[in-house]
């Protein structure tokens, strides 16, 4: 499980280890991660947080351009940085040159009632710190 805490709110997450084994395995050799979670301009109702030149050594796997709320994904960059997709609602992921496919790696199950509140954070409030932790 991971530990995601955004701003005041905590999240309990499910690794995708069966579809994602690789990208669960790079995620948790760089935990704990700590960062901004911003609005993401192109996606929708999803939050991102950048993580920059990282280098993760990853490609696709188990891609998703579409996730649903609390499926979080991990963009390994190319097209755009690498960066951790947090869909709140209705999501389409993409950049300013486009649709994007990041790999589907954990599901909010503890703190999906928050998710709402995580958009509304990240709209009216601004960039909230977050950290990603196992747990």
């Amino acid at each position: 499980m991971l530990v995601i805490t955004v701003g005041s709110l905590g999240f309990r997450a499910r690794l995708q280890r069966d579809t994602a084994p690789r990208t669960c395995a790079a995620l948790l050799r760089v935990l704990p991660l700590e960062g901004k979670l911003l609005q993401a301009r192109w996606s929708g109702e999803a939050a991102w947080l950048p993580l920059g030149d990282l280098d993760l050594g990853l490609g696709h796997e188990n891609p998703n351009t579409y996730p649903g709320a609390g499926e979080l994904l991990l963009y390994p960059g190319g097209l755009s940085e690498t960066e951790i997709l947090f869909p709140y609602g209705a999501t389409s992921f993409a950049s300013r040159v486009g649709p994007l496919a990041g790999n589907h790696f954990a599901t909010v199950e503890d703190g999906r009632d928050l998710l709402t509140e995580l958009g509304r954070l990240v709209v009216w409030e601004g960039a909230q710190d977050m950290r990603i932790e196992e747990g």
